[in-house]
């Protein structure tokens, strides 16, 4: 919806600004153009306010467009997890200041400008001419009335007069280009080894030892935190062993349906194309006196094996009928005769014949109930759903609500964060495990919360009955973890020193070659590498240290796994070659858009500090939905 709107409140130029410097339309305030604006402000900019409805719309826009890119639904409360709340409001906070600023300068647009504007935009035009009908409907659609449509679009064109003023004309300096084009360009070769983690050899650690370390870190010990909760779940399962599908339906279904539940018959078929019949004819009897093959015709009539193999496939998808009546009836590995069809004359073969499979209606009746069934569930769902709120509301517990439903419900003893039980097990067979936990083990949570969509489109409820403290774990239960805690610890310390004491030997001038008996390990060498180039075998911890020592010199650090220390030299420096022009251009673009990033951050910020800039966290977290507890 948002979207659209942007859509329609922008001029061409603005469209080039915004999409040059990524801003989204949260930056940009809504305020009372949109009906039902509410009464609360989150944050104000000098004399400019932000509303909470403003707020509240410009972070679902920001969940729905994070959801698309993701593919799966965010919730409002994964977005605040991820900080997307505290986004949009430096989004709409940066906004407000390039508007209040815009009335201080005294910028304006007339009304009349601004309906040529919309009168001219190809979003609002049906064969080149404006569409009052298009205009409204867009209207409709996003809530707004002409005059606040009117508004939002003066208050983009004032703000992008003054983006303008800022980057028109901006150039990057050549030196600032050539610097950037050395540094992306540059080149290194890297000698390195892995060192064993058997070059290194661990003592056996004492008894006083493991109770030393067990001492000084009792807290690494412990068992985890456990919760007492119940667990709700409405899914389409459930639903489905409520419903009753009747024969009559069944046999209904199957009537309309039955193709879908075939598997029809599939050929693998050869055609050759020909000019003209007469070369056709001529080609089928050289064929059927055997003395031309199949490919050599194909070839001579100019055909790659791709155009005579149209793979397994079945009648349907055969576009000439007249030459798929054929295909269809042609015996395996014989020749056709000569088809005239509506595209092209031709000559077919079969090589390859599965036949079709047609089930009755007792073959697959449960398969039918079943997809029946599975459909009256999914558009019972929400119904169900609203139905399950009505009854938390009315003060019903979970488990009389699944007694009443029919629904799926488990009361689990005990779980822990990630979902397992004192046994280590998982407390619930599903998918959704983590996401039903993590909702048990919310800060906030107290009780049953709002329900848990799942990943099949079903929902779940949570009511944590009682919390479990973590508790000590005596050291005869834990002294094996303990030791081995001491042995990773210890070998990966001893692993460092040796790797530190190899660095210093190539340092001094020993060779690469010359640390492999020490190591354990073979001295590799990569090809050359760029910035951005990181080789699976070596970390990007590696790669950036090697692009901060000169040639010649070594140095040493994790392996991709953590699982020892790479040892490691600069084999080669390879100095960026001259950029060509494509280059240029495109390092061009990404500085502008950088340094007209960089120009509009910097005049923000400086607004907000000489605006004054307040935010009202109590209000907000109103806005999305927080309780004050």
């Amino acid at each position: 919806m948002l979207e659209a709107l942007r859509r329609g409140a922008q001029t061409r130029v603005a469209k080039l600004l915004f999409g040059l410097l990524v801003l989204s339309f949260g930056i940009w305030g809504v305020h009372d153009v949109f009906r039902g604006w509410g009464r609360g402000a989150v944050a104000k900019v000098g004399s400019t306010s932000i509303s909470d409805e403003e707020f509240r719309r410009a972070y679902q826009d920001e969940l729905d467009r994070v959801s698309q890119q993701a593919r799966q639904r965010i919730t409002a409360e994964q977005g605040r997890a991820f900080g997307l709340d505290k986004k949009v409001l430096a989004q709409l906070v940066a906004g407000a200041a390039l508007e209040s600023h815009a009335h201080q300068l005294g910028l304006a647009l007339s009304d009349k400008t601004l309906v040529e504007g919309v009168q001219n935009d190809p979003d609002f035009q049906t064969d080149g001419k404006f569409s009052k009908q298009n205009f409204d409907g867009l209207l409709r659609q996003i809530g707004l009335t002409e005059q606040g449509f009117l508004n939002l679009r003066r208050k983009d064109e004032l703000r992008a007069a003054i983006i303008r003023s800022f980057i028109t004309g901006q150039t990057v300096p050549k030196p600032l280009l050539d610097l950037m084009h050395a540094y992306n360009g540059e080149k290194r070769v890297i000698e390195w080894v892995k060192i064993d983690p058997e070059a290194v050899t661990v003592a056996e650690p004492s008894e006083d030892k493991l109770k030393e370390l067990y001492d000084k870190d009792k807290s690494k010990y412990m068992t985890p935190e456990y919760r007492k909760v119940q667990v709700m779940t409405l899914g389409i399962d459930d639903l489905k062993k409520q419903i009753t599908i009747t024969d009559e339906e069944i046999a209904k279904s199957y009537e309309a349906t039955k193709d879908s539940y075939d598997k029809p018959e599939e050929r693998r078929i050869q055609q050759i194309a020909f000019k003209d019949k007469a070369t056709a004819e001529a080609a089928l009897k050289d064929l059927r006196d055997g003395k031309k093959s199949f490919g050599d015709v194909a070839k001579e009539a100019g055909a790659k094996d791709t155009d005579v193999d149209l793979g397994l496939i079945t009648k349907k998808a055969m576009i000439d009928p007249k030459i798929s009546d054929v295909a269809f009836t042609l015996e395996k590995d014989k020749y056709s005769d000569v088809i005239e069809g509506r595209f092209a004359t031709v000559i077919l073969r079969v090589t390859q014949i599965d036949p079709g499979v047609t089930h009755t209606l007792a073959d697959i009746k449960d398969q039918v109930r079943d997809k029946l069934a599975t459909e009256k569930a999914k558009s019972e769902l929400q119904n169900k759903h609203d139905e399950v709120e009505d009854n938390r509301i009315a003060g019903k517990s979970l488990t009389e609500i699944a007694e009443t439903a029919k629904l799926s419900f488990k009361e689990i003893p005990a779980t822990d964060a990630t979902g397992l039980s004192p046994d280590g097990k998982p407390v619930l067979e599903t998918p959704d495990l983590r996401k039903i936990v993590s909702r048990a083990f919310a800060p906030d949570n107290s009780s049953d919360d709002t329900a848990i969509e799942l990943a099949d489109g079903g929902y779940a409820w949570v009511n944590v009955l009682s919390t479990e403290a973590p508790k000590q774990k005596p050291f005869e239960q834990v002294k094996d973890q303990v030791k081995e805690d001491y042995t990773s610890s210890e070998r990966h310390r001893l692993i460092d020193e040796l790797a530190k004491k190899l660095a210093d030997r190539v340092n001094a001038g020993e060779p690469m070659t010359a640390l492999e008996a020490e190591a354990k390990n073979k001295v590799e060498k990569t090809e050359p590498l760029t910035r951005k180039t990181i080789p699976q075998s070596i970390s990007d911890g590696i790669v950036a240290q090697a692009f901060a020592l000169s040639k010649g010199k070594a140095g040493h650090g994790a392996s991709p796994d953590h699982t020892t220390e790479i040892v490691f030299q600069v084999a080669d420096v390879i100095p960026a070659p001259e950029a060509s022009l494509t280059e240029t251009d495109q390092l061009t673009r990404e500085l502008n858009a950088e340094l007209a990033n960089q120009t509009l951050t910097e005049y923000t910020e400086a607004l907000k500090k000489r605006l004054g800039t307040s935010v009202n966290a109590a209000e907000m977290n109103a806005a999305l939905g927080i309780s004050e507890e």
